[in-house]
């Protein structure tokens, strides 16, 4: 009963915003007007943050967030009015709506690279309204287009290889060196240290039911395999609410409070993460990575990806704790497979993505 008074509410809200939109779309259409929507972030943060900064005072910026309290009559007067109406994951509250011919639904996906199936290239996955509906959307390299094609149902003419705005500042030098000496300052503990970044990504269908299996690693005695010369920074995805057991301020300090992992990277010795999209990011920096695959089997029959996952894997597979010591130890990276897998997946990322965006997709530039 419940799931169906849910579903009913939710329609009629659709409803509601689609009377609305059908109202405003009579008055003129603002060239110069970008929304930024998402449901998942408070702030202009990913792609979002980057987009905006490369626009500089060009466009009229308008945003509807997480956070922000707003009624059906003006999320559809904004939508009307607005020539460019930005995402960067899924906004369930526009597929419903017919947008103007001359609106341009551009969807930024926040993760690099093609690795977990999403939208309609996922198994099982039911035509549905969702991710219906992009004008344009953006990859990280020329040879993924037919993945995001599939993924949200596209003409691939209309998937531009033009970089991931967020990627840009792995190409600059003075802002690493600035991240560094903030995450120091705020952390001096991680000082002198080896730093391990533990990073995987959640199991379960979606953000109600999302976890991660926790008694797949003994933290503790992660900590005393190690020694001193580690410490550990964990980010758990944020759709991950509970947390491990309790852990040793003095070998572990837990972040996943923080949205954005990005910068985290730029003083990571060793990446521990599994199906996450971390590895584009951290290719890019050339760190080594240990792809802590436990389930595999189980995940690619639940979830899969794009390309067999021994495409992806640049460093070590290892399936438990006893392995994963032994890798932390001794860290390699296969430099001719990392060579190939950036090829492949991030050629356009080259530091200056967002710049394009604005070029290419806001001002009607070429390539």
């Amino acid at each position: 009963m419940e799931n169906i008074l849910k579903i009913a509410a939710q329609k009629l809200r659709y409803l509601s915003l689609t009377t609305y939109y059908n109202h405003y779309k009579k008055q003129p259409i603002n060239q110069k007007q970008v929304l930024f929507l998402s449901q998942s972030r408070k702030e202009l943060s990913g792609n979002f943050y980057y987009i905006r900064q490369a626009m500089q005072d060009r466009f009229i910026v308008k945003s509807v967030l997480s956070d922000d309290s707003i009624t059906n009559k003006m999320l559809a007067k904004l939508m009307a009015e607005s020539h460019y109406i930005l995402l960067d994951d899924f906004y369930p509250a526009i597929y419903p709506v017919h947008l103007r011919e001359e609106t341009r639904l551009i969807q930024v996906w926040h993760a690099i690279g093609a690795f977990k199936t999403v939208g309609y290239a996922r198994k099982n996955s039911m035509l549905t309204l969702t991710h219906r509906g992009y004008t344009d959307a953006i990859v990280s390299s020329p040879s993924i287009i037919n993945d995001y094609a599939r993924a949200f149902h596209m003409d691939p003419r209309h998937i531009h290889p033009i970089g991931i705005p967020r990627s840009d500042i792995f190409f600059d030098e003075t802002y690493a060196k600035q991240i560094k000496e903030e995450l120091y300052q705020q952390h001096p503990q991680l000082e002198n240290k080896k730093i391990i970044l533990f990073a995987p990504t959640f199991r379960g269908n979606n953000i109600h039911h999302a976890y991660y299996d926790y008694d797949q690693i003994d933290f503790k005695h992660l900590q005393e395999s190690l020694g001193d010369d580690y410490f550990c920074i964990i980010k758990m995805h944020p759709f991950i609410k509970q947390r491990s057991q309790a852990l040793d301020s003095h070998f572990f300090l837990d972040l996943s409070s923080q949205r954005e992992i990005n910068d985290l990277l730029f003083i990571t010795d060793i990446l521990i993460t599994d199906y996450s999209s971390v590895i584009f990011e951290a290719s890019l920096l050339n760190i080594p990575t240990i792809f802590f695959a436990y389930d595999l089997e189980n995940y690619i029959s639940e979830r899969d990806f794009f390309y067999p996952y021994a495409e992806y894997t640049y460093g070590p597979v290892v399936k438990n704790e006893e392995e994963l010591v032994k890798a932390i130890r001794h860290p390699v990276i296969d430099q001719q497979k990392l060579e190939r897998f950036k090829e492949k997946f991030v050629a356009s990322c080259d530091g200056h993505a967002s710049e394009r965006f604005v070029e290419v997709l806001l001002e009607g530039g070429k390539l």
